[in-house]
């Protein structure tokens, strides 16, 4: 392989490692003109969201808007993030707009699968409530049917974005009542705010068992389902604990089924999982939980965990068994979660999220340092003989088979491994590759400052310097490689760094910087290689000598 084939080799590489996510793209929405035709097909089965009669709440982590009719959450914003498009103002998680309709539901069912209060009101002492205290508990009262009486109430907890959802429900009917409840995310499956060609991850159902462990369910497949009238998505549909909801960049909303070192609600059976695209092409994940017989003249209370808000990491983790799963590392979960959880322990050291990068950069490039250095060793080799494979070239002129032959006997006459310097690049990806999602899927960077102009490592750099910077380091860097011979090769060398500073251009700037430290320690060590092969060669030394 001349140089021309190793430099193309590498720059396979290096697109392999750069647009993955773009090399296997996550299912995309449907065009908003065919979702539109969905729509006038839809039944009324699934209705469409009647207007909201807002309850408000505020504690200090959330502004939350119940349905005072329904009793579904219809709106909450996280008061501690800002908007993806506006940092005036707050983040929208869950809302009921025709632009973004995403709400949670919980309801009480009867033995048919019919809801008790379809054709009921709820009605609530106040119409606004602000947390005081540790916890705010706010009620709904339904009026009394078929002898059933049924509350259902929220408690809010300071510092949180766990909400508890409780029905009370007391049975004067005369007889035995066997009910079961269901509670559902539901959501359209517009992009979330701020989503980019640049800063794409999954969004849409998520479920996780013991059994089927974690799956994303996508839109797609539920589309599928729904205009076939099958049931084939594949998902776990009945398990005694997990959990199950949607799921975006950064944020969430899950029912947990178990808490961590708690009770599942499923009690001694199984709670059925059901993710599907209703009759009004809103999509929902949620489970239907059996509740014990209520017998005459008695109350039954039964009670469900909802996190919606950030996928912090440090949070997460304490609210249900495997939860911290949900964070969309891509293909390379496990090296991602060990590179976030040293991040994690830098972070705590420094007190600095930009500072922890750095420092997790000058790790992770001083544990690969061998496969680096046999690497930039190679490609010093190569480089150092360039001019004897031009010679080469120009002596067999377009005898390729000559060519080949002269070329591999100077291989071996100065013991080069052609290949050497990319497949180490190769064993390192999964590392890069980890490394990029540990820190565009960490929530804990948004609003995150590093130094004076970066006020928020999540978003683009204002300024453009780190992208500016990367662009002259990648440049910098194609100086100390083997220089092509191939005139185009040498201007796709010359182009591809502004190609790749243009795309890091709308990247977190947590990622640029990560780029940038990555390619100058890559410059020293390469610099450092390339003048050592150059004095061993003046002084007459074989080029493989340590």
């Amino acid at each position: 392989m001349d140089s021309k084939g190793l430099i193309t080799f590498c720059i396979v590489t290096l697109l392999i490692f750069i647009g993955w996510e773009q090399i296997f793209p996550s299912p995309k929405p449907q065009p908003a003109a065919q979702q539109s035709q969905q729509q006038q097909k839809a039944v009324a089965a699934d209705s469409t969201l009647t207007a909201t009669v807002p309850v408000k709440v505020t504690t200090d982590t959330v502004q939350a808007v119940i349905d005072e009719k329904t009793g579904d959450l219809r709106h909450l914003t996280l008061l501690k993030y800002n908007a993806a498009t506006d940092e005036n103002k707050n983040f929208v998680l869950l809302d009921d707009q025709k632009a973004h309709t995403y709400i949670a539901q919980a309801d009480l069912l009867d033995d048919r699968g019919q809801s008790l209060t379809k054709n009921l009101s709820y009605t609530a002492a106040q119409k606004e409530y602000t947390l005081n205290g540790d916890k705010l508990e706010v009620r709904l009262s339904a009026p009394a049917a078929n002898g059933l009486q049924i509350d259902k109430i929220y408690t809010f907890t300071k510092n949180s974005y766990l909400v508890n959802v409780r029905f009370d429900v007391t049975n004067q009917s005369g007889q035995p009542v066997k009910l079961d409840a269901a509670y559902r995310m539901v959501r359209d499956h517009n992009k979330p705010e701020g989503e980019g060609f640049f800063m794409h991850s999954y969004t849409g159902p998520v479920v996780y068992t013991p059994a089927g462990e974690f799956q994303k369910v996508d839109f797609s497949e539920l589309d599928k389902d729904a205009e076939t009238g099958r049931d084939q998505t594949e998902y776990e549909r009945k398990t005694n604990t997990g959990w199950v909801g949607m799921t975006q960049h950064y944020f969430m909303s899950t029912w947990i089924l178990q808490p961590k070192n708690g009770q599942s609600v499923c009690g001694n059976t199984s709670c059925q999982i059901e993710v599907k695209r209703r009759e009004d092409n809103l999509y929902s994940a949620g489970t239907r939980v059996a509740l014990p017989e209520i017998q005459n003249g008695t109350k039954q209370s039964t009670q469900i965990n909802l996190y919606a808000g950030p996928q912090s990491t440090d949070s997460i983790r304490n609210i249900a068994d495997n939860l911290e799963l949900i964070k969309d590392y891509g293909r390379i979960y496990y090296p991602a979660t060990a590179l976030f959880w040293l991040m994690e322990k830098l972070h705590g050291f420094v007190g600095n999220w930009g500072w922890a990068i750095v420092l997790l950069t000058i790790i992770v490039k001083a544990v690969l340092y061998p496969l680096t250095n046999a690497s930039y060793k190679s490609m010093a080799k190569m480089r150092a003989v360039a001019p004897k494979l031009e010679a080469l070239k120009k002596q067999h002129g377009d005898d390729r088979m000559a060519l080949q032959t002269a070329m591999m006997q100077m291989y071996r006459d100065e013991k080069i491994n052609p290949l050497g310097g990319c497949l180490p690049m190769l064993l390192q990806i999964p590392v890069f590759i980890g490394l990029y999602w540990a820190i565009f899927s960490s929530v804990e960077l948004r609003q995150a400052p590093w130094i004076l102009w970066v006020h928020d490592l999540s978003r683009p750099d204002p300024w453009f310097i780190l992208p500016i910077l990367m662009a002259a380091t990648m440049w910098f860097q194609t100086t100390l490689n083997p220089p092509p011979t191939d005139p185009i090769q040498a201007k796709m060398m010359k182009i591809m760094p502004l190609v790749f500073s243009a795309m890091f251009f709308f990247f977190p700037a947590g990622l640029v910087l990560y780029y940038v430290v990555n390619n100058l320690l890559s410059i020293a060590q390469q610099w450092y290689i390339n003048k050592t092969i150059e004095n061993q060669r003046l002084q007459g030394e074989v080029l493989d000598k340590k």
